[in-house]
């Protein structure tokens, strides 16, 4: 197996794991917030935001979340280029979405996006330093499984969150 081969494998996971999930996203269950905790719509919206945002600054393309209008989609009363890192609990309330669909459908998107550009990239390429800000400096590579691995592990919360006891909410 090559490593695109590879990548193409862990860039899928994410959507097909929330794919899992399509059957329990009721919208009372989306919102609800498990004590100070976020919210299903927080998590798979997140995954789905920091991928692309992360996957735009690599490939040179707008994010599929204003390209394709899922920002007027959505209609949060955020920043087009808010991707939700570092927001307090009263931020994390403000992405309330009340149709499954729409986050399954941004997700997929964005998957999508990333597979196509996965399909453009060779060895030389995974290879190259795309960030100097850390030590080690970040390769390609590196970023594409950093990007993959939060996406994946965000929805793996969010499967957690629909797994809660209806006490497990304020």
């Amino acid at each position: 197996m090559h490593t695109i081969d590879i990548l193409i494998d862990l860039a899928e996971r994410p959507r097909a794991a929330a794919e899992a999930l399509r059957l329990s996203l009721t919208p009372g269950l989306l919102n609800a917030h498990p004590h100070h905790d976020n919210s299903i719509a927080w998590l798979l919206w997140h995954a789905a935001r920091q991928l692309d945002e992360q996957l735009a600054a690599l490939s040179g393309r707008e994010p599929v979340w204003t390209a394709t209008g899922f920002d007027r989609r959505f209609g949060l009363p955020l920043d087009p280029h808010e991707m939700g890192y570092g927001h307090t609990p009263e931020e994390a309330r403000t992405v309330v979405v009340d149709d499954p669909e729409l986050l399954l459908d941004h997700l997929a998107a964005v998957v999508d996006a990333q597979l196509a550009y996965l399909r453009t990239l060779d060895d030389d390429a995974l290879d190259e330093i795309v960030d100097q800000q850390w030590d080690p400096p970040v390769t390609r590579a590196a970023r594409l499984v950093s990007i993959s691995v939060d996406a994946a592990a965000h929805v793996a919360q969010a499967a957690y969150v629909a797994g809660l006891a209806p006490g497990a909410f304020e």
